[in-house]
């Protein structure tokens, strides 16, 4: 029973072996020895949280935090031993903190459960008792037959029995997984391939044996047969598999990382604060013990005649007696820590967070998608990114190849509207004359149909329409496409119209770049029909002809070409050559080498993807040659991969080339601007994809991930460690000795493991001298591993993934910030992100402009609450010296209370909200101004530091300022009466209340109504409630130490003089260093703030305007104005140029003010 305790809770895992035994639609042996082995249900569990873990798991995360822990210790020290305040002081906001905390925590939770629910309870069929059943996916378990429809995504990792083709084979996408879009074929096995029918697997017993879960993508129990969870099916009708890993042992799962709570720079340099603040409290507290008992070494001062100890007290142990003092002073001077912080940036963080999401900025309308936010705990980490780590396919690119351009026969032409334009002249046209190329009219050749009408002379026109055939019959035969089980009659009667290609005719390919291809084919008129055993059939203007397809020569990324072998249908053989330039010039012995040559750098240029097509027929006797070269490499036992290479190099010789084409795997709308502005705000930018080299390569090219300037290292097929190593130290020397301003770095996944497993610190060296990075063929795992090894680098970075498929939540959950794109390939990423939007541009104004204003505010908000509590609690210290450490309390415990939670908490939490220290527009279009902020410089000892003696030197001119007005026994009241213990206290804390509400006023560049109404409401609530609070005996309080006193304090003009005078001297000072700063030691924050929006008018601030020629006494009231930062908002002048490169009309909920650039 303990056991069994242990293994339900986690401590004791039960004993796996290393295969699993899976026994199909769990038909188990009946001999009754045979004990079914356990597994997991199919739940996906992205939350944190469950029912019964809530309340332990929170409260421990939360009193993990120093201030939380800190000031339960004091809530017990209260309720222990007789401290000169209550209790409720320290209990009431601790139990306010823990839950608002809580109830936060838990709704974004709540959230997670609600998507993971969404997922699980997704309806999926089921073979039982011989029928097919409707069920959740959260209800498949390991053995059962599930039956996919096209289209469906995979609920579980299956093994494929069955499909609707005869072959048993299949068609799937596995862009969420690994992020290739191109399809993928998979094939059953042949005992099960035919078991096409409900009634007929329900007859089925079979067995399967297979290894437990592993997370490697790249290396699945059976390529050929498992259908991993995430995939989604294509081009088939439905198929069946059993399900042989479930819920959280599918890999696409076990590629995710547990999800951890994320921290940000600014939580943890809030900690470090506090710590400090704590040494400060424990040496004021044991200062003020150690002077207590030296000052009562004195007789008279120890037992004094109106405080006479009692005999208990005059027994006791002196050591207790220390230590109930030192406690004693540590309560009393507890409030230096700011308990009520922690919730007022929860409170922040929490209402914050929905700007992001009403920021129509961030809002695409084709998809109807706005910003999400899922984790609110890591606004201010948007403002402190280092690196962004980035997948690139749905996340650079829109998942979509087009055909643009292509070189034939020396000719560039360009697709426009389905006719393909001469970009130069045509032997027989003169310059600036444009030719076309359109299949409109048949001409019969020996072994072709060809149809094409140029502007040519006569001795040239059957040559050059049969190279142009040539060309484009290579592009429709000289591929792996399938084709869509829909009606096709009717293609192919010329040029395609728009509104029949999508419907009546889908393409699914092994390459996108396949796809587009034979789509741009269709478009001039040369339609691929489908494959039909070994038959190609195409369609040139309605005619149909049908080759013959003799062999397939694969492609692989040794030789980077395909071919193919096809029968003409007047007997002559051809084969068709496609790849790259690098590999088929070489190989070509006729045609426009030099020319295609020069336009296939071109097409580069573009950052467009080429490829070379070219042609060679046989002759019968060479045919046969290759034949039998084919078939001996095919069926050779040993070292069949090198037959195969010496035999497709054998035939892919002596080719004619016909041409190149170029197409354009489309990015995002404003990639380029945006990676480019990321760059100027000194991010470094990481490309990760699961992607092949080459499509990666040319994909950071024509992003600007990559310069054409830049010098490229590869780190790529490396086979072992010390290959790996040395090719380090080779690219280390490289960027050591090459005068290059900019290096670019390729790795690929498995060098990437062998660099990462013994040689860590060269990798990073590498990485860290290169100015782009990009990783291919990368898994989920090594994505996140990447990550990490930035995040644990010296200079300790924060990072920040973007992605949209489900192979890029590892790295997502693994990164300081998370962005999920919410693409077309399932929503895991965005799911399982700290925020989600929908296009990758959206990141500059995510980061810029929100980021910017969230770190600024919340930095202020820090620092000022740690300011106005060192304000708070000195005087109390100071206090003591006068009171012979009596412990006596300078404030009544009411207003100990409120000053953190009422009296001073509004003003810091709207300026937190709402503050905007310069216009949106100038951030985003000024990414260097993010420089600023970055390293966490507003929170830096130095800043700390600063705002602490600031604190510190206020609270002395509060209290010694209120002293030296009370002191010396003057009568302040005109019947001759004087203040005593609590007018003074209250006195102290006035002025202090008012001069930090002042302060923030003065910190507030940006005023709204709200500003002003809780700036100044504040300090006029204080008066009224102290008016009220002491002008009514309480029938419920034991003892009113305010009974009048505020009454009698206001009603003193020398009280009223003081309070004026203290709040100026205090504030003066702040006022001279800003000046200062801003004249002489301006930020470039500062400076854009002065940008001139007029040759005549000068703005300020971006706020506060004035004209040219004004007096000297106005410049100085404008400077006093710039100190401030401000002015009010119908005097502001906001002029922005149409021609601005990003988000024009700012539509934002950020602007809160009615703008009028007319005012200036």
């Amino acid at each position: 029973m303990w056991r069994w305790v242990r293994q339900q809770l986690g401590f004791d895992p039960p004993h796996q072996s290393d295969t699993r035994t899976i026994y199909i639609a769990n038909r188990f042996p009946q001999n009754g020895l045979y004990t079914p082995q356990k597994f997991i249900d199919n739940r996906i569990i992205s939350s944190k949280y469950t029912v019964w873990n809530f309340v332990p798991k929170n409260l421990f995360e939360q009193f993990r935090r120093v201030a939380n822990f800190y000031f339960l210790i004091i809530f017990l020290v209260q309720l222990m031993i007789d401290t000169p305040t209550s209790p409720i002081t320290s209990g009431l906001p601790l139990f306010f903190v823990i839950t608002v905390t809580a109830i936060k925590q838990g709704y974004e939770d709540w959230l997670r459960h609600n998507s993971d629910n969404e997922v699980n309870g997704a309806p999926v069929y089921v073979v039982r008792s011989g029928g097919l059943v409707k069920t959740r996916s959260k209800n498949i378990r390991v053995g059962d037959i599930v039956r996919i429809a096209k289209d469906e995504i995979f609920p579980a990792d299956l093994v494929l029995l069955s499909s609707d083709r005869p072959d048993g084979s299949c068609h799937i996408t596995t862009a969420s997984l690994d992020g290739e879009t191109n399809l993928k074929t998979h094939v059953a096995v042949p005992e099960t391939a035919a078991l096409q029918t409900v009634a007929n697997l329900d007859t089925l017993v079979a067995v399967i044996e297979c290894q437990q879960p592993e997370a490697d993508l790249y290396r699945p129990l059976g390529p050929e047969s498992l259908l991993l969870r995430g995939a989604r099916l294509k081009n088939t009708k439905e198929i069946f598999g059993v399900a042989v890993y479930t819920g959280m042992e599918t890999k696409m799962a076990l590629n995710y990382k547990s999800k951890s709570q994320k921290r940000s720079a600014v939580e943890k340099s809030m900690n470090t604060f506090l710590i400090i603040y704590l040494i400060i409290l424990i040496s004021e507290a044991i200062i003020s013990t150690i002077l207590k008992y030296t000052w009562q070494t004195e007789e008279k001062w120890d037992e004094p005649w109106y405080n006479q100890k009692t005999e208990h007290q005059r027994n006791s142990s002196k050591i207790l007696r220390f230590i109930s003092d030192f406690l004693a002073f540590l309560v009393l001077y507890n409030f230096i820590i700011p308990i009520s912080l922690y919730v007022t940036v929860e409170m922040q963080k929490f209402l914050g967070s929905f700007f992001i999401g009403w920021d129509l900025d961030l809002y695409h309308e084709e998809s109807d998608q706005k910003a999400q936010v899922n984790t609110s705990d890591l606004n201010e980490e948007l403002g402190q990114v280092e690196y962004v780590f980035t997948d690139k396919t749905g996340t650079l690119t829109e998942n979509e190849m087009q055909f643009r351009e292509c070189s034939i026969n020396g000719i560039k032409y360009q697709e426009i509207n389905g006719r393909l334009v001469s970009e130069g002249p045509t032997p027989d046209s003169s310059d600036g004359n444009l030719s076309y190329l359109s299949f409109s009219h048949l001409n019969n050749l020996p072994h072709l149909t060809s149809s094409s009408s140029f502007r040519t002379s006569p001795e040239n026109e059957t040559e050059l329409i049969k190279e142009h055939d040539l060309f484009f019959k290579a592009v429709s035969l000289c591929h792996t496409v399938q084709i869509s089980n829909v009606q096709t009659d009717g293609i192919g009667d010329g040029p395609w119209q728009a509104s029949l290609a999508p419907s009546q005719l889908e393409y699914y390919a092994s390459s996108p770049d396949e796809k587009a291809l034979v789509e741009a084919a269709a478009r001039i008129g040369i339609v691929f029909i489908g494959n039909y055993e070994e038959t190609m059939e195409i369609k040139i203007l309605g005619k149909l002809e049908r080759y013959r397809l003799l062999h397939i020569l694969e492609f692989d990324s040794d030789r980077r070409r395909m071919s193919v072998i096809v029968q003409a249908p007047s007997g002559e053989k051809f084969l068709f050559a496609k790849g790259a330039e690098s590999s088929i010039l070489p190989t070509c012995i006729g045609g426009e080498i030099e020319k295609t040559r020069i336009h296939v750098d071109e097409f580069a240029l573009k950052g467009l993807r080429t490829l070379c097509m070219a042609y060679r027929q046989l002759t019968s006797k060479e045919y046969e040659v290759i034949d039998r070269r084919l078939f001996e490499a095919r069926t050779a036992l040993q070292q069949r991969e090198e037959k195969l290479a010496n035999a497709f190099q054998f035939i892919e010789k002596d080719l004619i080339l016909l041409g190149a084409t170029a197409v354009e795997d489309r990015l995002q709308d404003k990639v380029r601007e945006t990676i480019e502005a990321l760059r100027m705000a000194g991010i470094k930018v990481w490309v990760l994809t699961g992607d092949k080299h080459e499509t990666a390569v040319s994909v950071s090219l024509s992003c600007g991930h990559f310069h054409r300037t830049m010098n490229i290292l590869e780190l790529i097929n490396q086979k072992s460690d010390s290959e790996c190593a040395e090719q380090l130290r080779q690219l280390a020397r490289r960027i050591t000795e090459d005068h290059v301003i900019q290096h670019g770095l390729v790795v690929d996944g498995t060098s990437l493991s062998l660099a990462l497993r013994e040689h860590e610190k060269l990798f990073m060296d590498v990485c860290r001298n290169c100015s782009a990075v990009l990783c291919c063929r990368m898994a989920p795992l090594q994505k996140a591993k990447v990550i990490r090894l930035i995040k644990i680098s010296p200079e300790k970075p924060i990072t920040l993934a973007v992605g949209d498929g489900a192979n890029d939540v590892s790295m997502i959950q693994e990164a300081h910030v998370g962005i999920g794109i919410m693409g077309k390939e399932g929503r895991q990423a965005a799911r399982n992100s700290d925020y989600a939007i929908a296009r990758f541009k959206f990141l500059s104004k995510l980061l810029f402009v929100h980021g910017h204003f969230y770190y600024i505010r919340i930095a202020t908000l820090v620092q000022y609450f740690f300011y106005k509590n060192v304000c708070f609690i000195t005087p109390q210290f100071l206090y003591q010296f006068y009171c012979l450490f009596s412990q006596q309390t300078l404030y009544d415990s009411v207003y100990l209370t409120l000053y953190n939670i009422c009296f001073t908490s509004l003003p810091i939490l709207i300026y937190s909200l709402l503050e905007q220290h310069i216009d949106p527009h100038v951030l985003q279009n000024k990414p260097t101004l993010y420089r600023d902020i970055s390293k966490n410089r507003q929170l830096s000892i130095t800043n700390f530091l600063y705002w602490t003696i600031l604190g510190f030197s206020h609270a002395f001119i509060f209290f010694y300022g209120s002293y030296f007005l009370m002191g010396k026994d003057i009568s302040l009241l005109g019947n001759g009466q004087m203040f005593g213990n609590w007018t003074f206290g209250t006195l102290v804390f006035t002025v202090m209340l008012i001069t930090v509400t002042v302060k923030m006023a003065l910190e507030t560049h940006f005023w709204t109504w709200i500003n002003h109404l809780v700036t100044w409401g504040s300090i006029i609530f204080y008066f009224v409630f102290s008016l009220f609070y002491g002008g009514i005996l309480w029938p419920f309080l034991g003892s009113q130490n305010m009974y009048f006193v505020f009454f009698q304090l206001l009603s003193s003009g020398s009280v009223w003089f003081a309070i004026i005078l203290m709040v100026v001297i205090c504030l003066f000072l702040d006022i001279v260093k800003k000046v200062f700063d801003r004249h002489f030691h301006p930020t470039n924050t500062e400076k854009a703030q002065l940008t001139e929006t007029n040759p005549s008018i000068k703005c300020l601030d971006s706020l506060c305007c004035f004209s040219e020629g004004e007096t000297a006494c106005a410049s100085v009231g404008r400077m006093l104005e710039r100190v401030i930062g401000r002015c009010s908002p119908t005097h502001v002048s906001r002029l922005w140029s149409a021609s601005d490169p990003f988000y024009t009309n700012d539509r934002s909920i950020l602007t809160l003010s009615t703008m009028d650039s007319s005012t200036c």
